[in-house]
């Protein structure tokens, strides 16, 4: 059963990394893999728990003969159960912030960057857009970041071929700004909530050497751009009746928003409540905003639809499916012992972070990133009393540089190859980009990037820490 377990994974990787080639959707190829591998698990895995849970086992069945139907009631309430509550936090994080996202977005609260983008100096563009993608997705979700900033690329420049380079310097951008930070990526959000890293400890670890991975190879994309870009004439913002917010309304949303998420870390340290009850907390006073500043809107004979442009909640949603599918598959390698033959591998062959992060962010660049990283995340358990602890084991620690460089090496590499990421992938469907231009224009100066990026965290970790 382990190796049919496993065989039927590696089938669904293969078919995962190869979305762009067979268009078979990675979200149901997740999901399949990972309910069918449950339900070999559930049906034919009595020993993989007497194994891996003896123990355990043997107390709920307080005396009791073992039986298929015991078997399964353990499997459900003590193993599968567990896993699916740390998977729905992480599923009600990323809707909660969806939602709030696209509250500000419907208020036109982001309004302000297609005004400050619009500029017919390429440099300016282009440092514009990748500012406020950069900060952005240090504080919301990358993907939801990325698609919404190639929405507003698609808004302002009028010119296909330079709205390639500009759009992959927004995937470069929104992929490194997610990295630094614990609610900017879902790798780095599941590393938080899992106990590895701490928020302050993460960001200041990775600031630095996301910086790099975005400047070097948006410098280079810079240098691709006429000094002149075909910027679109602006129109007005027309909502049916004309009705937009004061600015100072906007404002006050977007400040509640996105202070809202920064204070979420705070919130999970001071109540040691999941950090998806902080998101919901934000979204609720939002919402109530909503609804105080649009009442004579929502009140009028004839309300305007508000809603937000669909393709934005389209790639949310499906990225959350993805990531729901390709975590019951790893948690399903974790509990059948997969995980503990690579550990016991790459320890033995390997040894080193700095040429496992390596190899993870070259994987990242043919399959997708967050299958890698979680995967990554999940081969080796949280190392404890870190007194008695090798250099190396002590990677493994709260904090240690395993659990930094696998995120910065999984986000950036992710970039390597428009496949690599969803954000990539959103631009390759949505500028009808071709992966052999891509390869050709772009992947040798995220490859630079990247490298320097590593370089730059081995000095400050050396010097700074």
């Amino acid at each position: 059963m382990f190796y049919v377990i496993v065989i039927l994974m590696l089938v669904g990787y293969v078919l995962i990394c190869s979305e762009h080639f067979t268009h078979v959707n990675k979200a149901t190829v997740a999901m399949f893999a990972g309910i069918v591998g449950w339900i070999l698990f559930v049906c034919m895995g009595t020993h993989f728990v007497t194994d891996i849970h003896g123990a355990d086992y043997l107390a709920f069945l307080q005396g009791r003969m073992p039986e298929s139907m015991l078997t399964k009631q353990f499997i459900r309430d003590h193993v599968f159960f567990q896993h699916m509550v740390d998977l729905l936090s992480v599923v009600m994080y990323l809707l909660a912030t969806m939602s709030i996202v696209e509250v500000l977005l419907t208020n036109g609260c982001f309004d302000f960057i297609t005004s400050w983008c619009r500029a017919q100096g390429a440099w300016r563009v282009l440092a514009s857009l990748v500012f406020f993608t950069f900060v952005m997705s240090a504080n919301i979700d990358n993907l939801t970041t990325c698609v919404m900033m190639l929405m507003v690329l698609r808004k302002l420049v009028d010119n296909r071929h330079q709205r390639l380079f500009l759009g992959t310097a927004i995937v470069i951008a929104a992929n490194c700004g997610g990295s630094f930070t614990v609610i900017g990526d879902v790798t780095s959000l599941i590393v938080w909530t899992r106990g590895a890293v701490t928020p302050t400890n993460f960001s200041g670890a990775l600031i630095l050497p996301a910086m790099v991975a975005t400047v070097v190879p948006v410098l280079l994309i810079g240098r691709k751009l006429p000094d002149h870009l075909d910027i679109k004439r602006p129109s007005a913002i027309y909502r049916g009746d004309d009705n937009v917010l004061p600015t100072w309304q906007r404002l006050a949303m977007l400040l509640i928003g996105i202070g809202g998420l920064w204070f979420i870390p705070t919130f999970h340290r001071i109540t040691l409540l999941p950090p998806f009850l902080g998101a919901l907390c934000v979204l609720g006073v939002l919402w109530v905003l909503n609804e105080v500043f649009n009442r004579k809107l929502i009140m009028s004979d004839q309300p305007v639809d508000l809603s937000t442009g669909r393709s934005l909640q389209y790639q949310v949603v499906q990225t959350i499916m993805f990531f729901v599918g390709i975590s019951l598959c790893v948690n399903l390698l974790i509990e059948i012992g997969a995980m503990d033959i690579v550990a016991r591998w790459t320890d033995r062959y390997i040894h080193n972070i700095y040429a496992m992060s390596a190899a993870m962010g070259l994987l990242s660049a043919l399959m997708d990133n967050v299958l890698l990283v979680l995967t990554g995340i999940s081969i080796y358990p949280l190392a404890s009393d870190t007194a008695a602890l090798t250099d190396y084991a002590s990677s493994f620690a709260v904090n240690g540089q395993y659990w930094h460089l696998i995120v910065l090496s999984g986000c950036v590499g992710g970039c390597l190859l428009p496949i690599g990421s969803t954000s990539g992938y959103a631009l390759l469907k949505s500028e009808d980009m071709s992966f052999l231009w891509y390869v050709r224009h772009i992947s040798g100066k995220v490859l630079l990037g990247w490298l320097l990026s590593l370089g730059t965290y081995f000095l400050v970790d050396y010097f700074l820490r």
